[in-house]
């Protein structure tokens, strides 16, 4: 008798952690901003006893999908998501609305962000304000340097995400707006897929063609650091050029106190984990959560970067 109370015991308690997991699948572990995101994640769960597992899609949308779906199977209370591809993710919302499990999106916005089931969220940086800080920030030490017609070059994230999309758009509204106050000429405009190494060899064959510019626009800062490296590989003296990225790495803020980049735009990946987990864990008890959680975008400058080295 007291053998089979025990085992009862060990499966209702076995069934109750299994009920108490969250499991987290990520786009990669292999990038500075999706670590930091990652790890304020883990802390807030440590934070608050909460037990996540967290796992690496390789930026791999079919092993994503597999993920999510193993996460259903074990019976978890609710599922974070960092999407490989935005545009894939109907199929990931699909299979837990039908397994009644909540599943809230972080950093990257699903394509189907306007149709999320009651029990799904997205919790994000609203991405209409990155690249219009950035580039309204360049407008102006543009226009400060005396410049009133400029040549610039933009680099992309994935042309899959909804971030790169939207912060490409912003640069484009901002340039061709009243407010910028210099003409911006594009020389060019491609895709560094969020990579310091790829962008480091886009900006060398940029300057191989030897058409003079004066900023670099990034929709990051791993791109920005990359085209950064290979101007001082080329010997360009970095004060010639204004170089912005988003996100506020400490990388980046390491370049900006170098003198090498000027511009960056804070996004809280540490409080975009902790924000995703909260609302997952409201979501797994019945509790209302908006459909979109914004945290706010900050613009650094040296001005103010010093106030942002311990954030990220």
């Amino acid at each position: 008798m007291k053998k089979t109370l025990l085992i009862a015991g060990l499966a209702a308690l076995m069934g109750t952690s299994a009920m108490a997991d969250i499991g987290v699948s990520m786009a990669k572990f292999d990038d500075n901003f999706l670590t930091v995101l990652r790890n304020g994640l883990q802390a807030y769960a440590d934070k608050n006893g909460q037990k996540v597992q967290i796992e690496d899609a390789k930026d791999d949308v079919a092993k994503q999908l597999d993920q999510i779906n193993n996460f259903i199977a074990s019976g978890v209370s609710a599922i974070i998501v960092n999407p490989v591809d935005t545009s894939a993710t109907q199929a990931m919302s699909d299979a837990a609305a039908k397994a009644k499990i909540p599943l809230v999106y972080v950093n990257r916005q699903p394509v189907n962000v306007d149709t999320l089931p009651d029990n799904q969220a997205f919790v994000a940086s609203n991405e209409a304000d990155s690249g219009t800080l950035e580039t309204k920030e360049v407008c102006a030490e543009l226009k400060a340097a005396g410049k009133t017609e400029a040549n610039v070059y933009v680099m992309e994230g994935q042309l899959s995400n909804q971030a790169a999309v939207m912060r490409t758009k912003d640069v484009h509204d901002v340039i061709s707006g009243p407010d910028c106050g210099v003409k911006v000429n594009i020389i060019d405009e491609q895709t560094a897929n969020w990579s310091r190494d790829e962008a480091q060899t886009l900006m060398t064959n940029w300057l191989s063609t030897g058409k003079p510019f004066d900023a670099v626009i990034a929709n990051n800062d791993e791109m920005a650091i990359g085209a950064i490296q290979a101007m001082k590989a080329a010997n360009i003296d970095m004060k010639s050029v204004i170089v912005a990225g988003v996100d506020a790495t400490q990388d980046a803020l390491a370049a900006m106190a170098a003198g090498d980049q000027d511009i960056t735009v804070f996004q809280d990946a540490a409080g975009q984990g902790a924000g995703a987990l909260d609302a997952a864990v409201k979501l797994s008890k019945g509790e209302k959560v908006e459909k979109k959680v914004y945290i706010p975008f900050q613009l650094v400058t040296p001005k103010n970067m010093a106030d942002f080295v311990k954030k990220n």
